[in-house]
């Protein structure tokens, strides 16, 4: 069946001293992998970064993964107020253009659970063909940011970031992204939906 939908290329970054330093075990690369596998229904080919909060390492890591022909490129850790954390830095350094309005949804969405999510300063941008997005660093606020808010029947509240995705990746040239709606519905104009192809 997954004959029937473009594959697609994710880098997934995750940005941390400790874990790098092999100190704890790193929990965001799963986190990431975890979640996207089950809200597209494209094949995916992960490619994985574990590295330190250092801006030029960070700049680099994102540089070589959207030249590669990640259209995705997705980074957990570093996006707070503390000395070390530059990964917004280190993002806005490769970027052709800013896309401030997922950094605005994300701290909307981590708003509802804690006031501290005004520090978070993740960003999100394009380079390339490529669409590069800082999320929170822990599990459960990357699956959050991601997917949105839904109350006890299950219908959303506040809409995740991830449901922009697949039109902002289609905008730039990338492949066809295809969401497993009860994760997440990708919105698109009727005009930029493609008909189902048969498997």
């Amino acid at each position: 069946m997954s004959e029937a939908f473009d594959p697609v290329r994710i880098g997934i970054v995750s940005i941390s001293d400790r874990a790098s330093a092999g100190v704890y075990e790193d929990k965001g690369l799963p986190a990431l992998r975890e979640w996207l596998q089950r809200a597209l229904k494209n094949p995916i080919t992960f490619e994985p970064r574990l590295i330190a909060d250092e801006k030029d390492r960070i700049s680099a890591a994102l540089v070589e993964l959207a030249d590669a022909g990640c259209s995705l490129v997705l980074t957990t850790g570093g996006t707070g107020p503390a000395r070390r954390d530059v990964t917004p830095e280190a993002t806005l350094a490769i970027a052709d253009k800013e896309m401030p309005g997922f950094g605005e949804q994300m701290r909307q969405i981590s708003l509802r659970f804690v006031p501290t999510a005004i520090l978070s300063r993740q960003v999100a941008v394009i380079r390339g063909e490529s669409l590069v997005i800082n999320l929170p660093g822990q599990p459960k606020s990357i699956q959050e940011t991601l997917e949105g808010l839904k109350d006890a029947n299950g219908q959303q509240v506040v809409a995740g970031i991830f449901a922009a995705v697949p039109y902002c990746i289609d905008l730039i040239g990338g492949p066809y992204l295809e969401t497993n709606d009860e994760v997440c519905k990708a919105f698109r104009p009727k005009s930029a939906v493609r008909p189902p192809r048969a498997a």
